[in-house]
């Protein structure tokens, strides 16, 4: 088998057995197309054979991606995927040994996650107007996100039956379609029962059918550029930060819950995080902002 074979193999492993989303897949593709190319190109053939899979040729891939100014966290991705694959290629008995396992890559320079307070969330969901059912729906779209902590990509595949506004609770996917439970406040079920029956107008203009909790114009499910572009258009409207993204009403979402002395697991369970250090971030989000409003504050600090 050639390392060209098994990379096909392996993306196959990834959608099948793995439930990796498209994007992931995407991913992944892009990742391993070019650490194959730069492989080939150092051993001069037209195809890898297992045999030049080596650490030390592993090694000039990183070498050469930081030579060509890629950004750590790129490089960081390149050397999981590489990885995963050296995994999976063991696995199949391709490879006796995983070259990538004692490669170490970049140290990660450390940013806090960009949040918005709670009086601009308040301003952001004040956005949308009420007067029109696309404004409406916006409204509905932003309590959702800052009120369940979901993903873009978990809010624009809810379909109806996965809603359950009676108890405020909703079913959503996560990565590797792994599904959970997440809340929704008063105000967030308010929204959607208001959105609710211009949907039902939207579909019947159309004369389309959908399961999909949010529709665009033409009755068909929003995609997440959409949400970004809207989410832009109110963030103009409310003159806030335009580098806010739709992620950002997820770190919103967990900072504020922390701040308020939520449960730490409790929260990563709420977000769909697989470990306990993923959301530990939100937790310096809330230090950082405890130091300042200290050093502020103090008469002698």
């Amino acid at each position: 088998m050639t390392l060209e074979q098994g990379l096909a193999e392996f993306l196959t492993h990834l959608g099948l057995e793995k439930n990796a989303s498209d994007k992931t897949v995407k991913s992944y593709r892009e990742d391993l197309t070019q650490a194959l190319a730069f492989a080939r190109d150092r051993v001069g053939k037209g195809n890898v054979a297992p045999a030049d899979w080596t650490t030390r040729l592993l090694r000039a891939f990183l070498a050469w991606l930081h030579e060509q100014g890629y950004a750590k966290a790129t490089v960081a991705r390149r050397l999981a995927a590489v990885r995963s694959f050296g995994k999976f290629l063991c696995r199949e008995g391709v490879l006796t040994k995983n070259p990538a396992t004692d490669l170490r890559g970049p140290r990660q320079d450390k940013s806090l996650p960009h949040f918005l307070t709670r009086a601009d969330v308040q301003k952001l969901l004040a956005a949308p107007p009420s007067g029109d059912w696309n404004g409406r729906r916006d409204r509905a779209i932003l309590e959702t996100l800052y009120s369940a902590g979901v993903r873009v990509s978990e809010l624009v595949g809810l379909d109806l039956g996965d809603a359950d506004l009676t108890d405020g609770v909703v079913t959503v996917r996560g990565k590797g379609k792994k599904e959970r439970l997440a809340l929704l406040g008063p105000a967030a079920v308010a929204a959607v029962t208001t959105w609710l029956p211009d949907r039902a107008k939207v579909l019947a203009r159309t004369g389309k059918e959908s399961p999909a909790v949010f529709l665009n114009r033409d009755g068909g499910r929003l995609t997440t550029r959409s949400v970004g572009r809207l989410l832009a258009k109110h963030l103009r409207r409310a003159g806030l930060d335009p580098r806010t993204t739709p992620h950002t009403l997820r770190h919103s979402f967990a900072t504020h819950m922390l701040d308020a002395g939520a449960d730490l697991r409790g929260v990563q369970e709420l977000l769909g995080h697989k470990s306990l250090h993923t959301t530990q971030v939100y937790t310096h989000v809330s230090t950082r902002r405890l130091h300042d409003s200290y050093k502020t504050a103090h008469p002698r600090s």
